[in-house]
């Protein structure tokens, strides 16, 4: 599917499509069945993995702790709801009309608990979510970083991400070999609530390619007012941080490092931050050196 698969590259990128990666099925060889791509789609021969940038002004807002609405409705709600929804659909339209069938996935959170029983023998119980970070590793989209979040070199954490699954035999594309976390530790430094740790950090292996996260506490995470949202499709989810202190501080990181492919006019970060407690009390966090 060569000519094809450069045809459906050039489609998903007029509708909208900053990503796109492909992973065939033998990268998700060692995952259990709730976990597996097979379990939903059994003739399934390639995962494609879709993104859409979170516009960098969209964060603007958050970054003065002046409006936050920007970011709900186009970082968080309709980006994921809307824009990348309709180009995942349109994506999944293109190959059902050349003949491959194709299932759209949303970005549910894996943490959802089954909701159902297994409805045949040895079959794992509905739902079967995958995750969308580990699939995006697996596409070959970049990696994760120590604040747990998936790093890409287009855009750092600031990318809405849903799968395909579709049962045409895709080149995949090569693993990210790159290396965008160097672990400057400011996204643990930066929180005001000390969710973040380096005590407990854990190594996550994906395809052989080993990446430290640090210690989470999303519990505090959930009481966070530095930007963080409470996950939209489930309260077992983990909480939108991609606005909060913690990933905004990584992404001034990597675009004062030059880490990324992508460059702007005006730093993101102009001022010294603002921080507030789980109270709204306001605090002082120490700022990265120049």
């Amino acid at each position: 599917m060569d000519k094809g698969q450069a045809e459906l590259r050039k489609f998903a990128r007029q509708r909208g499509a900053d990503l796109l990666g492909i992973a065939s099925l033998d990268r998700f060889a060692e995952l259990k069945p709730e976990k597996h791509p097979c379990s939903i789609f059994p003739e399934a021969k390639s995962v494609i993995v879709l993104g859409r940038r979170i516009t960098r002004g969209t964060l603007r807002g958050v970054e003065e702790g002046t409006h936050f609405q920007a970011y709900d409705l186009f970082g968080y709600n309709w980006l994921d709801n809307r824009f990348v929804a309709l180009t995942t659909f349109e994506v999944v339209e293109f190959l059902e009309d050349n003949g491959w069938e194709a299932v759209p996935l949303p970005a549910l959170p894996p943490q959802i608990p089954p909701l159902g029983v297994p409805v045949r023998k040895g079959q794992p119980a509905p739902n079967v979510l995958l995750d969308l970070q580990d699939a995006a590793v697996r596409a070959g989209l970049g990696e994760i970083g120590y604040c747990g979040v998936l790093l890409t070199p287009q855009f750092g954490p600031r990318q809405r991400l849903q799968i395909i699954l579709t049962d045409a035999e895709l080149e995949p594309d090569p693993l990210f070999e790159g290396l965008l976390c160097d672990r400057c530790l400011e996204c643990v430094k930066s929180c005001p609530l000390g969710a973040m740790s380096t005590e407990g950090e854990k190594a996550i292996n994906i395809c052989g390619r080993q990446m430290v996260v640090a210690s989470i506490d999303f519990n505090k995470c959930r009481n966070c007012r530095n930007g963080a949202r409470p996950n939209a499709y489930h309260p077992a989810g983990e909480p939108d941080r991609l606005a909060a202190l913690c990933l905004r501080s990584c992404l001034d990181h990597l675009e004062r490092t030059a880490k990324l492919t992508t460059a702007f006019q005006q730093a993101f970060r102009k001022r010294p931050v603002w921080a507030v407690d789980e109270t709204g009390r306001r605090v002082q966090v120490p700022e990265e050196e120049n």
